[in-house]
């Protein structure tokens, strides 16, 4: 399938990025890290790889709208069209050294995410979707899995940050899972997790406390490849996007696996 233009800059602005990223991650060491909050790093690569994709973006799309984690929102000519952009999700894994963290790029149009990318630059992998034209990775095209019965499902989430979130209900859900599951996978970067269970890694993925850059390409990957996507406190009201409670899953056990997660936190 053809690429459209969009989805052309954005490839070739994560792509640009990812260099920077990957020459940073190899001295990691030496990064420069400040604290922008308790539990929560900003490192020169995450700034500099911003800088790279708006730069990119911009000169391509001059007149769109920007929402980025680390610079917030630029309000463009064009009022229609917003970039929204982490451009190093999984910072702490990151800083850490693991392997495990990527760029995601979605694009907004009147409300509505029309295309997303999210770039695994460690493993090559590019998970990418346009609405109404599938979901891939590479150019093999994403499929969620088919697994029905929940003991035999693997589960993603992310954990509350130090000072942030309901531990306690985080917990209680988490027990649930557990219990009820064939495991639990807690990976640090929830843009991954969305595109892994577009690619029919994971079964389902739920976090709270999520942030529009975080969700906004995955979202769209994830049901482009199958999946269902919606909120566990509102379902089929919320907005997994700016509501920052996310359940993701396969196309058999979202309303099971939100019963188990919504029951848990009224416990």
């Amino acid at each position: 399938m053809a690429l459209s233009p969009n989805v052309n800059v954005m490839l070739r602005a994560a792509e640009k990025a990812a260099r920077s990223l990957l020459r940073d991650f190899g001295e990691v060491e030496q990064l420069q890290v400040s604290m922008k909050g308790p539990a929560d790093f900003v490192s020169a690569a995450d700034r500099r790889a911003e800088s790279i994709i708006y730069e990119e973006l911009s000169k391509a799309r001059p007149d769109f709208s920007f929402l980025m984690e680390e610079s917030g929102e630029v309000k463009g000519r064009d009022g229609e069209n917003r970039f929204i952009i982490d451009p190093l999700d999984g910072t702490n894994n990151f800083l850490h050294g693991l392997p495990h963290w990527a760029i995601s790029i979605g694009l907004e149009t009147r409300g509505e995410i029309v295309a997303g990318i999210i770039y695994d630059p460690i493993k090559d992998e590019m998970f990418r979707a346009e609405k109404g034209g599938g979901a891939f990775v590479r150019n093999k095209r994403l499929r969620v899995s088919g697994r029905r019965d929940l003991t035999l499902s693997v589960i993603a989430g992310g954990a509350p940050a130090l000072t942030r979130g309901d531990r306690p209900t985080y917990m209680r859900q988490l027990n649930a899972i557990l219990s009820q599951t064939a495991g639990f996978r807690r990976n640090g970067a929830a843009s991954l997790d969305l595109a892994y269970v577009a690619a029919g890694r994971f079964e389902g993925y739920w976090e709270a406390d999520l942030k529009p850059w975080d969700v906004a390409a995955g979202a769209l990957i994830v049901k482009e490849a199958g999946g269902f996507i919606g909120t566990i406190k509102n379902p089929g009201k919320g907005n997994p996007i700016y509501d920052g409670d996310v359940l993701a899953t396969n196309d058999s056990l979202f309303e099971t696996l939100r019963k188990i997660l919504a029951n848990a936190a009224n416990e």
